[in-house]
């Protein structure tokens, strides 16, 4: 029989995610991890490959977290202007429930997570939540203007994700964002969604 699994893996997630959001994926080893995480260093190559592969698991739970918050956020919102806007408040929303995975994803952009060393079912994994983020801006174009070309989905993509980065970043690196950040970041979504998108291109 197999023997019983002592240490948690989640456990070595949540300390990697901390570790990652302090002084970023290169910094990390499996020494300090093991230490940090009071297990020992053998526990954690039985449990994961290598580092490169630990690193993508880190990134890929809080990501999977983050996205699936987006996108209960957006389906409990009253109408689709407020999904916008809930889904541009995500970050904060994730920031108050897992502070460290907040943080690790402001300060570490996925591109440092992904390399060639990295599993082939991570990267895949990785990919599809990409494809998830597409399809529901997509989808939040297409409930606003009946839309889902280019155009319309760039002035989502500018709500949810540019508009967040730029008003929300600084405070989510130390903590918490605050309510006043969150409402300027509320108010400036809903302006740009009072204006149409630009016409469709020939492409499209």
């Amino acid at each position: 029989m197999p023997r019983p699994r002592i240490h948690d893996p989640e456990l070595i997630l949540d300390t990697a995610e901390r570790l990652i959001a302090d002084s970023g994926p290169e910094a990390l080893t499996v020494r300090r991890l093991a230490r940090e995480a009071g297990v020992p260093n053998s526990t954690i190559y039985h449990a994961f490959a290598n580092l490169p592969a630990l690193i993508g698991q880190t990134w890929l739970r809080a990501a999977t977290f983050f996205l699936d918050e987006q996108e209960r956020l957006v389906d409990e919102a009253a109408d689709p202007v407020e999904a916008v806007v809930a889904a541009a408040d995500t970050p904060a929303v994730v920031a108050d429930a897992r502070p460290d995975a907040a943080r690790m994803m402001i300060a570490v952009p996925a591109k440092r997570v992904l390399g060639p060393q990295l599993p082939d079912d991570v990267a895949e994994a990785l990919h599809a939540l990409d494809k998830r983020l597409v399809r529901l801006l997509v989808r939040l174009a297409r409930q606003l203007w009946n839309r889902g070309d280019g155009q319309a989905v760039e002035v989502v993509t500018a709500c949810v994700v540019d508009l967040p980065t730029a008003l929300l970043r600084r405070e989510l690196a130390t903590g918490p964002a605050s309510a006043e950040s969150r409402e300027r970041l509320a108010a400036a979504v809903r302006a740009i969604l009072a204006l149409e998108p630009p016409e469709k291109s020939r492409k499209d």
